[in-house]
C-alpha cells in the first residue's frame, strides 16, 4: 500500500517534471515570442498598473499652488509616522490667523506605500507616483520635502 502510493508519487513528480520541460523546451525553440520583460533595458516602454504604489507627491499646478491645507489628517492616518507636517500661522487679509501648510517632509525609507495617507487627504492635495526605483548609498537622500520652495495653497480650497 505504502510502496504503491510512493511509486505512484515519483511517477506523478516525473511526468510534472516533463510537461515543464517540454513547454521550457517550446519556448527556447520559438525565440521569436518574448515572454518576459528585460528590465532596466525597457524603461521606455515600461508601463506599470495605474494602481501601482510608488511613493507619496504633492501636486502642485503651474503657478506653484497645492491643496495642502495642512490639517494633519494624512501624518495621523499613516501607521508608522512616515509623514511630519510642519504648520505655520499665516493673517488673512481680515487679519485672522489661519494654519497653513509650512514643510510636508515624508520619510521614504518608513513608507511602507499602504495608500492610507492618500486616502485620508480632505483635498486630494497627495497622491501615490509611479516611481519605484529608490535605491540610493545615502538614507538622508530618502527624506523628502515634498512642498516645492515658495509653493502656496490654491484659492479657494479649505
Amino acid at each position: 500500500m505504502f510502496i504503491k502510493e510512493y511509486i505512484s508519487d515519483v511517477f506523478g513528480a516525473v511526468r510534472s517534471l516533463l510537461k515543464g520541460m517540454r513547454l521550457t523546451g517550446y519556448y527556447f525553440t520559438h525565440h521569436k515570442e518574448i515572454i518576459t520583460e528585460q528590465y532596466p533595458d525597457n524603461r521606455d516602454e515600461l508601463k506599470l498598473p495605474e494602481r501601482f504604489r510608488g511613493e507619496v507627491v504633492m501636486l502642485h499646478d503651474e503657478n506653484n499652488e497645492h491643496a495642502c491645507t495642512g490639517c494633519t489628517a494624512c501624518e495621523l492616518a499613516c501607521p508608522n509616522a512616515t509623514i511630519k507636517i510642519i504648520t505655520k500661522f499665516d493673517i488673512t487679509p481680515e487679519g485672522k490667523k489661519k494654519k497653513a501648510l509650512d514643510t510636508f517632509v515624508y520619510h521614504l525609507e518608513l513608507c511602507t506605500m499602504c495608500n492610507l495617507c492618500i486616502e485620508a487627504c480632505p483635498t486630494d492635495a497627495i497622491k501615490m507616483a509611479q516611481t519605484f526605483e529608490h535605491s540610493v548609498y545615502d538614507r538622508s537622500q530618502l527624506t523628502k520635502k515634498l512642498n516645492k520652495p515658495g509653493s502656496k495653497i490654491r484659492e479657494g480650497v479649505e
